[in-house]
């Protein structure tokens, strides 16, 4: 790498090649323990929000110890997690422009972890609502976060397949917040007013154990090449080479492109507003209409699953958990088994694929519920049909806005286009879908599907015209960096 400037810091212009070093490493040991130190986060995520779905009936009833509905919990109670995701997302993704990924990610897990402990000791339904808005607080800040540092670590070549992976592990959490619930709400095992109480307990020891592994990721060295800490981002990835060199036991490809860079301290709004609206405006359409329609989806069933089950099936409430692990392994393995197609059949083909076809199976398992054709069973068979697909199209979301914003704006992006979206899907879902399936009306059900189906499908026609060819390019070449000064030109060293 090479500077010019008369002194160190901001306000210098260097020119790199540290980005194209990151992108030709080969997959090696290093690379997954990036993957386990950040992707584990979603696995809590799915956590509290399947726990939350499942545990609804218990709450409502009398000796839970918490004076609240099951109406409460899957409409108020769910609708403020996601506004505090939401709100968290902006508050959260600003600092970690400005400050860093690493700093950030630590401080938002923090957040996470205090307000899941207290919403354990919750004794009235103010204190259980306002810890579960401050533990979406923390995990929005989650998302801005560890989106940036994955895409900003990962090679081009496989950060289609590990993006999707990753947030694709919130199925974990689901599957294990499911059978949580069930050994949780057996009175056999715990008093009524204390098995609950033990699921959001686990979810801060769970955070515990992330922040311990959190410690050995390292700051994202695209960050600081263009916060003037070049000489860090130098001994960062030097650092990783040898490593994965070591491992490998031979020498790594020449990089293949510098970039010359004019570092800088901060982006103020108004330009992150210009980039992303002005010169960007086809891929912000892209990035609203997709968390729209994803977030709509997911958010109403996610809480309302169990609900239904209960409702028009006399499921008991201790046994959602079951069917609700069935439809979580069949979330898991849409963007495991599909990933890899992101990279290699393209972004438009699956991203827009994945929609429409999640889209289309929800509309037929609205016409069968309709008809009153369905079990339990079968309904979470058609579940697992259209979460499939529409899990790998909702971890595409965050692929897309992540990738294809300049870096200087990554963090904010992703917030901005989570919380808005989310924002009218996620908190108007909750809220509709437990009004709708509280009635106990069939048709009031199947209109709640039919919403969630359109606006997938419409998702799904947007992302066909505007999604951007991003498979296998490197972040610099999809969206040029605000701070370059010079197109990126073929590397003439393969050292700094």
């Amino acid at each position: 790498m090479t500077a010019s400037g008369a002194r160190a810091g901001t306000g210098r212009t260097v020119t790199t090649n540290i980005p194209a070093r990151l992108d030709r490493l080969p997959w090696s040991r290093w690379h997954w323990t990036i993957v386990v130190g950040l992707g584990t986060v979603w696995i809590l995520d799915g956590l509290e929000v399947t726990v939350v779905g499942n545990i609804a009936g218990r709450l409502s009833e009398s000796g839970s110890g918490l004076p609240i509905s099951s109406g409460q919990v899957t409409g108020i109670a769910a609708a403020l997690y996601v506004a505090g995701a939401c709100s968290g997302a902006l508050f959260w993704g600003r600092l970690t422009d400005r400050f860093g990924r690493k700093k950030l990610f630590m401080i938002t897990l923090a957040v996470y972890l205090a307000a899941t402990a207290l919403t354990s000791v919750s004794f009235d339904a103010w204190w259980f609502f306002l810890f579960r808005f401050l533990t979406g607080f923390g995990i929005g800040g989650e998302y801005a976060a560890i989106n940036s540092a994955i895409d900003e670590l990962i090679p081009a070549q496989y950060r289609g397949r590990v993006d999707l992976m990753i947030n694709g592990s919130f199925w974990l959490g689901a599957v294990g917040g499911s059978l949580l619930s069930i050994v949780a709400l057996d009175t056999d095992i715990f008093a009524m007013d204390v098995g609950w109480r033990l699921t959001f307990a686990l979810g801060a020891v769970l955070a515990v154990v992330i922040i311990l592994v959190r410690r050995h990721v390292p700051e994202s060295p695209r960050w600081l090449l263009i916060h003037g800490r070049d000489r860090e981002a130098e001994e960062i990835v030097t650092g990783i080479e040898r490593q994965v060199e070591a491992e490998k036991g031979e020498p790594l490809p020449r990089p293949e492109g510098e970039i010359t860079i004019h570092q800088r301290g901060s982006v103020t709004f108004a330009e992150i507003a210009r980039t992303v609206f002005g010169r960007y405006r086809r891929r912000a359409i892209l990035g609203f209409s997709l968390f729209i329609g994803q977030a709509f989806l997911y958010n109403a069933i996610t809480f309302g699953f169990g609900a239904i089950l209960t409702t028009f099936y006399d499921v008991p409430t201790g046994d959602t958990g079951y069917y609700f692990a069935v439809i979580a392994i069949g979330n898991f393995c849409g963007p495991l088994l599909l990933g890899k197609l992101f990279d290699t059949v393209g972004r438009r083909v699956m991203i827009s694929s994945t929609y429409l076809l999640s889209g289309l199976l929800l509309f037929g398992t609205a016409w069968l519920f309709d008809r009153e054709v369905l079990s339990a069973g079968t309904l979470t068979a058609c579940w697992c049909a259209v979460l499939f697909f529409a899990s790998a199209g909702a971890s595409s979301a965050y692929l897309t806005v992540s990738e294809v914003f300049p870096m200087e704006t990554r963090a904010m992006s992703i917030a901005f286009f989570y919380a808005l979206g989310t924002a009218a899907g996620g908190i108007s879902g909750p809220l509709l879908f437990a009004d709708l399936t509280e009635t106990g009306k069939v048709t009031d059900t199947v209109l709640a599907f039919q919403i969630g189906a359109g606006l997938m499908c419409a998702a799904g026609l947007v992302a066909a015209v505007l999604a951007v060819k991003a498979e296998r390019r490197s972040l610099e070449d999809i969206a040029r960096p605000l701070t370059a000064t010079a197109p990126a030109v073929k590397s003439r060293t393969a050292g700094a």
